[in-house]
């Protein structure tokens, strides 16, 4: 624990120094936002860890019609005679397709099998085509599945690494149509902050202006709208990549992000707290189980019974009543937590008692 609080004020100094960063990090440019695609198709290949699902094997019995091999549907054959395969999995296949993508180019496609398949590992996707939200054709997707895991399995015991259900095909998907971006509408466009805040907005704004008078106005907290300059309508590019280059300090709420799974506190640069006092215990449970066997005695018409027996203890540590002053950083407020001696879980709790109290002046968000 203390090691975290020491981390925690050694990245927050007294005198706060306010990052510069660029306008391209913390904006994207409205018009050129991704597209979702999926299909959904056929993994082949698998080394008895397929599925034997009943709509499974109809779905591969459909694409060998469709490919021209005579075969019959399963519901016209007796039960008896029916195969079932388990080298085959019935998948949804999704992928991203950015704005800037050309025909031809490539993308990254994720398979996830929708039914009792045990593994992907070692199959390959048959030709499968990604759709978009109109029904489109945008690419189509096939290749060997990577699921970065495996899994050995005994006759009594098995051991398993990562999820085997999911994998993901590196440039797996071929671009069919282009989906571009509008990004320039009448000599304008616009910047969305990743982040919406008013000041951020307005310092964007006067860093642009300041290069290129009168260009740009906030339109709100998530949006700035750019006039691209006569003189440089006939290179929009070059003028974008310029803007992007640009650096500001930007303003963020304050805020408190919590995980409580695995116990991390992150705060933010403005995060203070008001004159408060923190009394805080560590209440130690145990319990434990020791049944005990009870046998009749000899002659007996009694039976052998388990008798359970349950031992609680319970230690209170003592508690401490510490008074905490105004802060003006955060690591002000790492140090009045590292005086208490408390570990990252009892910082969450505390956290989340300040803020009911009114005390903490930020934000928490739970992870």
């Amino acid at each position: 624990m203390r090691m975290i609080a020491a981390l925690f004020i050694a990245f927050i100094s007294p005198d706060i120094i306010y990052a510069q960063v660029r306008v391209k990090d913390i904006t994207d440019v409205a018009g050129a936002h991704p597209n979702q695609l999926f299909g959904f198709g056929l993994v082949v290949g698998l080394d008895g860890t397929g599925s034997r699902s009943t709509f499974t094997q109809q779905v591969a019995v459909e694409m060998l019609q469709r490919l021209g091999t005579t075969t019959q549907i399963f519901s016209q054959l007796p039960a008896e005679s029916v195969i079932r395969s388990t080298s085959i999995s019935a998948v949804m296949v999704t992928a991203e397709l950015s704005p800037y993508s050309r025909k031809g180019s490539r993308i990254d496609v994720t398979v996830s099998a929708i039914d009792d398949t045990r593994s992907l590992q070692g199959g390959i996707l048959i030709l499968t085509p990604l759709r978009g939200v109109d029904g489109e054709v945008y690419a189509i997707a096939q290749g060997p599945v990577s699921v970065g895991g495996f899994s050995i399995a005994g006759q009594a015991a098995s051991v398993q690494k990562n999820h085997l259900n999911v994998g993901r095909i590196p440039a797996g998907g071929i671009v069919e149509k282009e989906a571009l971006g509008d990004i320039i509408k009448h000599g304008k466009l616009t910047l969305l902050l990743k982040t919406p805040d008013f000041n951020t907005a307005r310092n964007i704004c006067n860093v642009i202006n300041k290069k290129y008078p009168a260009c740009s106005i906030p339109i709100d907290a998530g949006a700035v709208t750019i006039f691209i300059p006569r003189n440089r309508l006939n290179e929009p590019i070059n003028f974008i990549a310029e803007i992007g280059q640009l650096t500001i300090s930007p303003d963020n709420a304050a805020k408190v992000v919590i995980n409580e799974r695995t116990g991390t506190v992150v705060a933010g640069e403005h995060v203070t707290i008001s004159p408060v006092a923190i009394s805080h215990g560590n209440l130690y449970l145990g319990i434990s189980e020791r049944p005990i066997i009870s046998q009749p005695t000899s002659f007996a018409t009694g039976q052998t019974a388990i008798v359970p027996r349950t031992q609680i203890g319970a230690v209170e540590q003592q508690a401490r009543f510490v008074a905490l002053p105004p802060t003006t950083t955060v690591g002000d407020v790492a140090r009045a937590l590292n005086a208490l001696g408390v570990s990252p879980r009892d910082i969450i709790a505390i956290f989340q008692a300040l803020k009911q109290a009114g005390a903490l002046h930020a934000e928490i968000i739970v992870m």
